[in-house]
């Protein structure tokens, strides 16, 4: 059986039910570049950290770059769902990440803590200012954000808790 060529010359028309707005666009791509962000962070502190409790805050390391790469990963592609372009090169992200420049040296475990719970706040951030927006835009996309920030706000408790001293650390939850 002879196939013909794909006809190339052809218009494809999408008609899809939603489409994000300008303002949607810039706020996932703002979240899209601190999630790569964070997994080059993460994986910056991973290769250099020293010190007490080497081993643990390594492995917690992973956990975050993990965490970050599949984060954004699901953001690219939301993004390309609701017909956004989204930008992860290098350039792209050193211009636009809201996250602090970790140190190119050796970082003691007890500052990579206090370096990386920074970072995974820094992403929080982005979420939480942007969740309201989205969520009045487009809710599905919105539950996207909160599964992203319930899990890095989960993984920012657990390593700001190495440097914690029980019931004296900031913060502490007040009585009423």
């Amino acid at each position: 059986m002879i196939m013909s060529p794909v006809d190339t010359t052809a218009t494809h028309t999408a008609h899809p039910p939603f489409t994000a707005s300008a303002k949607m666009a810039e706020q996932l791509q703002q979240l899209h570049v601190d999630l790569i962000d964070l997994h080059i962070v993460g994986k910056q502190a991973h290769w250099n950290v020293v010190g007490k409790n080497f081993r643990d805050l390594h492995l917690q390391l992973d956990e975050v770059v993990d965490a970050a790469r599949e984060f954004s990963d699901t953001v690219a592609e939301r993004m390309r769902a609701v017909y956004v372009t989204p930008d992860g090169r290098i350039k792209t992200v050193a211009a636009q990440s809201s996250l602090a420049e970790f140190p190119a040296d050796e970082v003691d475990t007890t500052e990579t803590v206090d370096l990386i719970t920074g970072a995974l706040y820094a992403v929080a951030a982005t979420a939480r200012r942007i969740h309201d927006d989205v969520d009045a835009e487009d809710p599905t996309t919105a539950d996207i954000i909160h599964s992203i920030l319930e899990r890095i706000e989960q993984l920012a408790w657990m390593i700001d808790a190495e440097n914690r001293v029980a019931n004296q650390s900031l913060p502490r939850q007040r009585n009423a």
